[in-house]
């Protein structure tokens, strides 16, 4: 059975600030996808030091650091009218749409003297980053050369607040956002009191994964757990 409106939950992305340590939405600054994406590749990677150990007889080079993680993935943006929009939501101009996703990603800010946080959010997808790279390719035309149809592919670099830096020694700490593969014999209040110290979060976990059934986990589940406020 196809997907209705209601049905479908368009990819969100908000500008962030970091407020002590914390990162927290800008109010009234964010934009829903009008199509989402097809694909998008989230890219983690480890780095090593470069030289072996002297006498190492195979464990290998040491472990350095983790790079930031990248995110990147392609928006096509319509200005046909074939695309149907939320009730009470105009039809724009592709020019119009790019212009209201850059005013999120891209707009550079004289305060902080850099563009934006932003926190993309997408189903279990929850990123919060920096815009690296915003290319646009204009595909459909007007006769007068207005564009009909854009894909907008956009790069990000993962971003940690000040907070989650001085964290990341202490991998257990509740301030911390994880991300757990359930096991057989797992439960959500044992894994909230494994996480957050406190079994009874469950219901709050439940809730922010879009659980309905929760007391049956079944083995190879994702499940996030989002920072304690």
């Amino acid at each position: 059975m196809p997907l209705s409106g209601a049905d479908l939950t368009p990819l969100k992305i908000s500008a962030c600030q970091d407020e002590k340590g914390r990162i927290s939405p800008v109010p009234g600054k964010s934009i829903s996808l009008q199509i989402n994406p097809s694909q998008f590749k989230h890219e983690r990677s480890t780095c090593f030091t470069q030289e072996k150990p002297l006498g190492d007889t195979g464990s290998g080079r040491q472990y350095s650091h983790m790079q930031p993680g990248k995110l990147s993935f392609s928006a096509i943006f319509d200005g046909t009218g074939v695309i149907p929009r939320p009730t009470g939501v105009p039809q724009q101009e592709v020019e119009e749409q790019l212009a209201s996703l850059a005013k999120v990603i891209y707009e550079y800010k004289g305060v902080s003297h850099q563009p934006s946080i932003v926190q993309i959010l997408w189903g279990q997808l929850i990123f919060t980053g920096r815009l690296t790279s915003f290319t646009t390719d204009y595909t459909l035309f007007r006769p007068s050369g207005i564009p009909l149809r854009a894909t907008a592919a956009l790069a990000f670099d993962s971003y940690r607040s000040s907070k989650e830096a001085q964290l990341e020694a202490d991998a257990s700490s509740p301030d911390l956002s994880h991300v757990v593969t359930v096991r057989a014999g797992d439960t959500l209040p044992l894994l909230c009191e494994q996480i957050y110290g406190d079994g009874r979060y469950y219901a709050e976990v439940a809730r922010f994964n879009g659980l309905r059934h929760f007391r049956a986990l079944p083995p190879g589940m994702v499940l996030h757990f989002p920072p304690l406020e």
